[in-house]
C-alpha cells in the first residue's frame, strides 16, 4: 500500500499515519526525517543536501526526490509506505509519478483530510491559554498568528495537489473534524475501494490480454502448419524445373567417382 494524506497543519494526519502504520505494517516517510537521515548517513545524496542546507538554502525538488527514491528502494519500505511532507506542490508530484513509474509502482490512494480552519484557530488559542494557566512553556510555533501562517502558505501551495490527484481520479475526501475513530473508518472504508478498484483494473487488462495471446497462438501455428519443411540431407525433393540426374560411366571395380550429368 502506498498513499498520501493531504491536510492542513492540525487536521491529524499524524495521527492516522500511525494508526495506518501499526495496522498494516508499512512504514511512515517523513521528508524532514529522510533528510536528516540521509545527512546523517554520508549518502552522496545527503552530502549534496548537507551542503545546500549549510548554505540556509531550500533543498531543491530534485535533491528531495533523490533522497526519497533511496529510502524507497530500502526492504522496509517494499511492502508500502506513507509519505508525510512530500508532495507539497504539482511539480513534486509530477517528479514523485515519474519515481514511482520508473519502478513499476503507483499511488493506491491520496487522502484529504478537510477541516475548518476557523475551529482549528479557536482549538490552538484555547491550548495556549491552558498551557499559560499552567505556567507552561509554550512553543513558538504554537500560537494563532504562526498557524495563520501555515494555513495561507498550506492553501498556496499545497491545496493544489487536491486537484490534481482529483484530475487523476485518486483522491478520496474525509472529514478531519470527526472524531479519531471515524475519520480512521472512513479511511479504510477509501483504501478498501481503491484496493478493490486496482483488482477489477487488474481483472480486465488479463481479460483483454488474453483474447489477444490466444490470437498470436493461433497465428503462429497456422504459420507453422503452412510453411514448408526444409529440405534435408538426402531429401527426395529437387527444385521444380530440375530434371532428373543420370548415371552414366564410372568404373565400379576401381571406386572411381560415378559422373552425374543432367538429362538433356
Amino acid at each position: 500500500m502506498r498513499l498520501i494524506l493531504l491536510g492542513p497543519p492540525g487536521a491529524g494526519k499524524g495521527t492516522q499515519a500511525q494508526r495506518l502504520v501499526s495496522k498494516h505494517g508499512i512504514v511512515q516517510l517523513s521528508t524532514g526525517d529522510m533528510l536528516r537521515a540521509a545527512v546523517a548517513a554520508g549518502t552522496p545524496v545527503g552530502q549534496r543536501a548537507k551542503t545546500i542546507m549549510d548554505r540556509g538554502e531550500l533543498v531543491p525538488d530534485e535533491v528531495v526526490v533523490a533522497i526519497i527514491a533511496d529510502r524507497i528502494d530500502q526492504p522496509d519500505a517494499k511492502k508500502g509506505f506513507i509519505l508525510d511532507g512530500f508532495p507539497r506542490t504539482v511539480p513534486q508530484a509530477e517528479a514523485l509519478d515519474k519515481l514511482l513509474g520508473e519502478r513499476g509502482l503507483k499511488l493506491d490512494a491520496v487522502i484529504e483530510l478537510k477541516v475548518d480552519e476557523g475551529i482549528l484557530l479557536r482549538r490552538i488559542e484555547k491550548r495556549v491559554a491552558e498551557m499559560t494557566a499552567r505556567g507552561e512553556k509554550v512553543r513558538a510555533d504554537d500560537n494563532p498568528e504562526v498557524l495563520k501562517g501555515r494555513l495561507a502558505a498550506y492553501r498556496k501551495q499545497t491545496a493544489p495537489l487536491a486537484y490534481y490527484y482529483a484530475s487523476k481520479g485518486m483522491l478520496r475526501g474525509v472529514d478531519g473534524m470527526a472524531p479519531i475513530e471515524e475519520v480512521a473508518t472512513a479511511i479504510a472504508g477509501h483504501l478498501d475501494q481503491a484496493k478493490s478498484k486496482g483488482a477489477k483494473h487488474a481483472a480486465r487488462r488479463a481479460a483483454r490480454r488474453a483474447p489477444a495471446k490466444r490470437a498470436n497462438r493461433t497465428i503462429r501455428a497456422k504459420s507453422a502448419k503452412a510453411r514448408p519443411k526444409a529440405a534435408g540431407r538426402g531429401s527426395k525433393r529437387r527444385k521444380a524445373g530440375r530434371p532428373k540426374a543420370k548415371i552414366r560411366g564410372g568404373n565400379r571395380k576401381s571406386g572411381t567417382r560415378r559422373r552425374l550429368t543432367r538429362a538433356r
